[in-house]
C-alpha cells in the first residue's frame, strides 16, 4: 500500500472511531436538544470544586485562567467580552466607581441551584476565601482594604489607598466565581482545605447543572428554574455534552463530521473545513482574534537555566516563523520578544523599536555566540555546550499537556531548534492533569503556558503573572504565577506604578520598562499569539452562532460568550 492510501486509511479508521464515539456519547440524548462541544476536559473528571488550585473539570473550570470561567454552573458578578474588551452585567447589574470605592450591585432574582438565594454576603464569601486560602486571585488583597455587604444586594470594595490598582480590581468582577457560602463554610468548618474539596456534586448560581460524568464525558443540564430566565430567558440546549477526546485529532475529526457542534481546539488549516459547516469569528485569515501570548516558561531556580544569558541563548535559537507557519497554520505572527501584543487594545503601548533593541529574534549565530563568546561553555563530544563550571545545557524537558497538538508541535520546533545550537531540549507531553500539578508545584524545567489575555485590566495581568515574585511560594508548594519562581526587585515597583498610571503616556513608559527587564532576564519566553479561545463551530445540526458579521455575543464559549447558547437554534 502507497504511504498516501496508508495515510488516508488511518484518517478515515480515527474519522470512524470518533464518529463512533461521540455517537456513544449522545446515546439517550436526544440531538435537537443536545449541543455537544470539546476543547476542554481531556480526561476523567476527578474534581468541580472552582477554588481549586488544581484544574477543575468543565463544565465547572477555575480562576487559574480567565478562559476557564464557564458560568454554566458558577457565576461571576461580571464577564469579560473579549471582541470589546469591555465587562457585562451577569450575577451584578453593573458596578460604578467613586474615588476609592467600587459599589456593585447585585441581580434581585439571584439564587442558588438549590432554590436559596444568593446574596451580598456569599460574595463577601467568596472574595475572602483569597484571604484565608492560596487561591488564584489571593493578591487581590493587596489592592484591596475591605469588601463588605451594606445590604442583601449591594457589595462595597474599598481599594487600598497605598496601592492602588483599580483596573486589576475591576477585572476580577470577572473572574472571582461567586460559590455558596452555606455549603462552602460547612467545608471549612470541618477543616477540610478547600483544595482538597472535590465537590463532585456542585450547586452553583448558573443556568446548567452537572448531570453525569465519567471517562468518557461529561454531560450538563439546563436547571429549568434558573434566577436568569426572568432576565433573559432560559439557554436553548437543554444538555450539553462534553465527550472527552485523548487529544484534537480526533475531536477536529467530530467537529468537521458535525458530530461536535462547538469546539475550542487549535484545527491547522481551518479554511479547508468550510465546505463541511465549520465556521469561525472571522471569515478570512487570520480566522481568530489574537488575545493571548503562549509562554515557554523557565524554570529559573535550575542548574543552568537559572543564567540569564542561557535563556536568552535559547530564546534566540528558536524558529518562531516555523512556529507560526506550522504550529499555529498562520493563525499567528511570528512571536516578538515582548509581553504586549503588537495588534489589539495592546498596539498602543507595544513599541516594534524597543523590541528589536532590547529583544530577540530567530538567530542561531547569535544563540552560539552568547554560549561561546559570553558563557565561555564548550561543545562535549555529544555536540551539547558544557559551561565552565561543567553544567551541561539540558536535557531539558519542554512540557505541554499530551493532545494539544498545536502546543506540541511548538515544542517540537523549539527542541530541534535548540539541538542544532548544542542545547539539549527534549519534548515532554504528560497528560494535562499532570502538567498542571507540575506547572503549579514548580516540578518542570520548561513548560509551556497560556498567559493572561486580553482584559479589562490591559496587560498588567500578564506582566504581574511573569514576574512579579511578592506572593511566590517556593518549590513544590501550589504558586498561581510566576511558575518559574523568577525574581528581580526592580520590578514590583514598576509594577504598582503601572497598576495606578492613568494618561497613556505613563503606562506606556511604564510597561515599556517592564517589558525591557522581561528582554533582558528572560524569564520566559513567548512562542506565539493565540486566540482568546480558539471559536469554531459547525453548523450541521445547530445555527446562529456568533460571528464579526452577527457579533451579538463575543468569539467565546466562556465568559460573556455564554450569550450564545441563549439565541443558537437546533435544524
Amino acid at each position: 500500500m502507497s504511504q498516501t492510501l496508508k495515510k488516508n486509511a488511518l484518517w478515515l479508521t480515527a474519522g470512524l472511531l470518533a464518529t463512533l464515539s461521540v455517537s456513544a456519547q449522545a446515546q439517550n440524548l436526544p440531538r435537537a436538544q443536545t449541543l455537544i462541544v470539546s476543547g476542554w476536559q481531556y480526561d476523567t473528571p476527578t474534581s468541580f470544586n472552582p477554588v481549586s488550585p488544581a484544574q477543575s473539570a468543565w463544565p465547572v473550570g477555575n480562576t487559574n485562567s480567565g478562559t476557564n470561567v464557564y458560568e454554566l454552573v458558577y457565576e461571576t458578578l461580571m464577564t469579560f467580552n473579549s471582541a470589546s474588551g469591555k465587562l457585562e452585567p451577569l450575577l451584578a447589574t453593573g458596578y460604578t466607581q467613586k474615588g476609592n470605592v467600587i459599589t456593585v450591585k447585585m441581580q434581585p432574582a439571584a439564587k442558588w441551584q438549590d432554590g436559596k438565594t444568593l446574596t451580598a454576603a456569599d460574595v463577601v464569601y467568596s472574595f475572602e476565601l483569597g484571604k484565608r486560602e492560596a487561591l488564584s486571585y489571593s493578591n487581590l488583597w493587596d489592592y484591596v482594604s475591605s469588601v463588605k455587604a451594606p445590604d442583601a444586594k449591594t457589595v462595597v470594595i474599598t481599594l487600598n489607598p497605598k496601592k492602588l490598582n483599580p483596573g486589576l480590581v475591576v477585572n476580577y468582577l470577572g473572574q472571582i466565581v461567586i460559590v455558596p457560602q452555606h455549603i462552602f463554610a460547612a467545608v471549612e468548618k470541618e477543616k477540610t482545605p478547600l483544595a482538597q474539596f472535590t465537590n463532585l456534586k456542585p450547586v452553583g448560581s448558573g443556568p446548567y447543572k452537572v448531570s453525569t460524568y465519567n471517562a468518557e464525558r461529561v454531560v450538563a443540564i439546563r436547571d429549568d428554574n434558573y434566577w436568569g430566565k426572568s432576565v433573559w430567558g432560559l439557554p436553548a440546549p437543554k444538555y450539553i455534552l462534553h465527550p472527552i477526546f485523548k487529544g484534537n485529532d480526533s475531536a477536529n475529526l467530530a467537529l468537521s463530521q458535525g458530530n461536535v457542534d462547538v469546539s475550542q481546539s487549535f484545527i491547522p488549516e481551518i479554511w479547508k473545513l468550510k465546505d463541511k459547516g465549520v465556521g469561525t469569528w472571522l471569515s478570512s485569515e487570520p480566522y481568530y482574534l489574537p488575545g493571548s501570548i503562549p509562554l515557554l516558561v523557565v524554570n529559573t531556580t535550575k542548574k543552568g537555566l537559572d543564567n540569564p544569558l542561557v535563556r536568552r541563548a535559547i530564546a534566540m535559537s528558536i524558529n518562531y516563523p516555523l512556529i507560526a507557519k506550522t504550529a499555529m497554520s498562520n493563525y499567528s505572527v511570528p512571536a516578538n520578544a515582548s509581553l504586549l501584543l503588537p495588534s489589539g487594545n495592546e498596539k498602543t503601548l507595544f513599541s516594534a523599536a524597543e523590541v528589536k533593541k532590547n529583544g530577540w529574534s530567530y538567530n542561531p549565530q547569535g544563540a552560539v555566540d552568547i554560549l561561546e563568546k559570553q558563557l565561555k561553555a564548550k561543545k562535549g563530544g555529544d555536540g551539547i555546550y558544557v559551561l565552565p563550571d561543567g553544567t551541561r545545557l539540558g536535557p531539558w524537558k519542554l512540557a505541554a499537556p499530551n493532545g494539544w497538538t498545536d502546543w506540541n508541535q511548538a515544542l517540537s520546533v523549539v527542541a530541534s531548534s535548540g539541538k542544532a545550537v548544542g542545547i539539549d531540549l527534549r519534548t515532554d507531553f504528560p497528560q494535562q492533569s499532570v502538567w498542571q500539578t507540575n506547572l503549579n508545584t514548580g516540578d518542570f524545567d520548561l513548560a509551556l503556558n497560556g498567559s493572561t489575555g486580553v482584559s479589562a485590566a490591559g496587560p498588567w495581568p500578564r506582566f504581574q503573572a511573569a514576574m512579579d515574585s511578592r506572593d511566590t511560594p517556593k518549590i513544590g508548594e501550589n504558586a498561581f504565577s510566576n511558575y518559574g519562581r523568577y525574581s528581580n526587585p526592580q520590578v514590583a515597583p514598576l509594577l504598582d506604578k503601572a497598576a495606578a498610571a492613568t494618561s497613556a503616556a505613563d503606562q506606556k513608559n511604564l510597561y515599556g520598562q517592564l517589558d525591557a527587564i522581561f528582554q533582558k532576564d528572560v524569564p520566559a519566553i513567548p512562542l506565539m499569539y493565540r486566540p482568546y479561545e480558539f471559536y469554531e463551530f459547525n453548523t450541521a445540526h445547530w445555527t446562529g452562532f456568533p460571528t464579526s458579521a452577527d457579533p451579538y455575543a463575543a468569539p467565546q464559549n466562556a465568559q460573556a460568550g455564554i450569550k450564545m447558547l441563549y439565541k443558537i437554534k437546533p435544524r
